[in-house]
């Protein structure tokens, strides 16, 4: 499943309408969102994720490693309402320090599978939020047939290839080699290959860092591909759900809802 961008606000337009549809809702079922709640996204972008939430009155951060997303974000929300209540940071999360306060609700959408140290990041995460707060996650299980993003791919026919990435690091390497991408592209799959997690790794980080599952859906089909792909999202059957690692395999994404207990 390929996606080109030829509209620089296609991808922004995208993140608010899957935010707005159902990461909104999801989150509301246990925590109410109002203009009193601070909202921290981390690895924002272009940050379209937080402006249903700025349209709601709240106040939000987000924090991007990229600059160039970080200043099509501030363009872009130069000219919204409550621009005063959105700050941008173009940091590293391990080393900003311009957090004046604790967050309410944070929001994780499609990050967790690039960190690195995802056990490190949850243990820093916690100094973040503040009582009550919850923190929302949003990420594609490794082995689901896309889990390697190779929809990136300059090739047609690997961008469409499903399972692919899970194939051992010398032969993956080769077949992106033999396909044409180039050695930047190669690298930038092969780090998602090192830094993919399962549904079965991220639950045990969340319990090793005393973190609290307060609600979660896995999907079938991605919320995501309603407006990317025109699919209709559909949940996993909870059969397929219950069974350990198997569960990788056909789900496309798990939204988690979490505290810290």
């Amino acid at each position: 499943m390929q996606k080109r961008y030829s509209d620089p606000l296609q991808y922004i337009n995208e993140q608010i309408f899957t935010t707005q549809k159902y990461i909104v809702p999801f989150i509301q079922e246990l925590k109410p969102i109002d203009s009193a709640l601070h909202v921290l996204e981390i690895g924002c972008g272009e940050a379209g994720n937080l402006k249903p939430f700025l349209d709601l009155g709240c106040k939000c951060v987000g924090v991007d490693f990229s600059a160039p997303k970080i200043e099509k974000g501030n363009a872009y929300y130069a000219s919204h309402p409550f621009s005063d209540n959105i700050r941008l940071i173009s940091e590293d999360i391990y080393k900003t320090n311009e957090f004046d306060h604790q967050f309410d609700i944070v929001i994780i959408r499609d990050v967790i599978e690039h960190i690195h140290d995802q056990d490190k990041f949850l243990s820093l995460l916690k100094n973040l939020i503040a009582p009550n707060a919850v923190v929302f996650f949003a990420f594609p299980p490794w082995q689901n047939p896309f889990g390697g993003h190779q929809q990136i791919c300059v090739s047609k026919f690997l961008s469409l290839l499903p399972y692919f990435h899970l194939l051992p690091v010398a032969l993956y390497k080769a077949v992106l080699k033999m396909f044409g991408e180039t050695d930047g592209k190669i690298t930038a799959l092969l780090e998602i290959k090192e830094t993919g997690i399962s549904l079965e790794r991220f639950e045990r980080l969340l319990a090793k860092n005393k973190y609290r599952v307060l609600k979660k859906t896995l999907y079938f089909i991605n919320p995501n591909y309603e407006v990317k792909f025109g699919l209709k999202p559909r949940t996993l059957p909870q059969i397929l759900g219950k069974i350990p690692y198997f569960r990788n395999f056909v789900s496309t994404c798990g939204y988690y809802l979490v505290d810290v207990q």
